[in-house]
């Protein structure tokens, strides 16, 4: 097969010829885990991309319960499933609803998003108050309380807007905590996956943000279940993760150091949040099962070649990490199409996919290599790149 490098070479590359062999499984013993799950589109819908999602929820949920099956947690309607990248609050809701009643009758873990979606905030600016953000995210912690699932607190776009500083921040979570009926998950989501959540928790200075942060989670440690958070900073995670009370973990959102995160130290580990485990999910599901028996290096030896994967995928633009996501979600039957939400399969070029789909033959990612094959050669023409 013939792929496109980066400096728009061709290169032959030989498929993979047999899948990575992994089986299904319970929940794990070590680690509490979650897949940030993705959406999948309708492709047949005649919309826009700037027209409401058009979901197939067949697919959707079907998608969930394969995660399911492998003893990973769903982590739903996150960036991952495209929350304000292609999925309004509308989907949203009806993506909680829809796969916190699928959970349910299957037995799966689920934990959803609470955000303040509803604002939506341009460039051109935001008319919106504090009382305004705080019923927003009000409105959403009902629905998720509602529908029986985890509660995950997002970083709020309209909040980052409005806010004056770190008090705004320790105003508005506080009141939320006190109001929820069971402990969250608070997610700090970096800049890198979305630049408008620049200077959150009142800072760009990271230790100061840090700083509030934690006075968040001091006020009230009975209603915070964890903390997930995503910097692409191990170091700094680490620091973290040993300043929180006791009973407070930690959700790795680290799509570059989530190996030795989870792995841990003398002094503690990391549970996971991972859009990463999208794609990796049985594999990544195969190593915490080996870690479940105390095995550390045999974790690292299943989990630390998945790295570079993560890496291309998450490369910058960080955001459009979902595209890679979605595209190998289509190469390994999971879906029939390689169609997204809001058009986004365009935001990532033939070169990286093409590298994409070669790290994850590599790593066994395709439960059928031929199909993948297939596939990839039906997308490379689509590119006038004749085989």
């Amino acid at each position: 097969m013939q792929l496109p490098g980066a400096d728009g070479s061709l290169r032959t590359y030989t498929p993979r010829a047999t899948p990575l062999q992994v089986t299904a499984g319970a929940p794990f013993a070590a680690r509490t885990v979650f897949s940030a799950a993705h959406v999948v589109a309708d492709p047949y819908a005649d919309v826009s991309p700037d027209s409401p999602a058009a979901v197939d929820w067949d697919a959707t949920l079907a998608f969930r319960r394969h995660l399911w099956s492998h003893g990973l947690g769903v982590a739903e309607a996150m960036d991952t499933a495209q929350r304000g990248m292609g999925l309004d609050w509308a989907g949203a809701a009806e993506l909680i609803r829809r796969s916190s009643a699928e959970a349910k009758s299957v037995g799966g873990l689920i934990a959803c998003g609470v955000g303040t979606d509803q604002l939506p905030v341009t460039e051109i600016g935001h008319p919106y108050s504090l009382d305004e953000v705080r019923a927003a995210y009000e409105e959403q912690l009902a629905l998720v309380e509602e529908s029986g699932s985890q509660a995950i607190l997002m970083a709020s776009r309209a909040l980052a807007a409005v806010a004056k500083g770190p008090e705004d921040y320790l105003e508005v979570y506080g009141h939320l905590l006190r109001q929820a009926a069971e402990p969250v998950v608070l997610h700090w989501l970096g800049p890198m996956f979305d630049p408008a959540l620049e200077g959150y928790w009142g800072s760009t200075d990271l230790d100061a943000a840090t700083n509030t942060f934690l006075q968040v989670i001091a006020a009230h440690p009975d209603k915070v279940d964890g903390i997930k958070v995503s910097l692409l900073d191990a170091r700094r995670e680490i620091d973290l993760r040993r300043k929180l009370p006791d009973g407070v973990r930690c959700y790795t959102g680290d799509d570059f150091n989530y190996p030795e995160l989870i792995a841990g130290d003398d002094q503690g580990f990391s549970h996971a949040l991972l859009g990463i485990f999208d794609p990796l999910g049985p594999l990544a599901a195969e190593a915490v099962r080996v870690l479940d028996t105390g095995d550390v290096r045999g974790f690292r030896a299943l989990l630390d070649p998945t790295v570079e994967l993560s890496r291309h995928l998450f490369q910058t633009p960080t955001r459009f990490y979902k595209t890679g996501v979605v595209f190998l979600a289509w190469l390994a039957g999971h879906q029939s199409h390689f169609t997204m939400v809001g058009g986004l399969q365009s935001a990532r070029s033939l070169p990286h996919l093409s590298r994409a789909y070669e790290l994850a033959d590599g790593l066994g990612l395709f439960p059928d290599p031929a199909l993948a094959e297939t596939r990839m050669k039906n997308l490379l023409s689509l590119y006038g790149v004749n085989q």
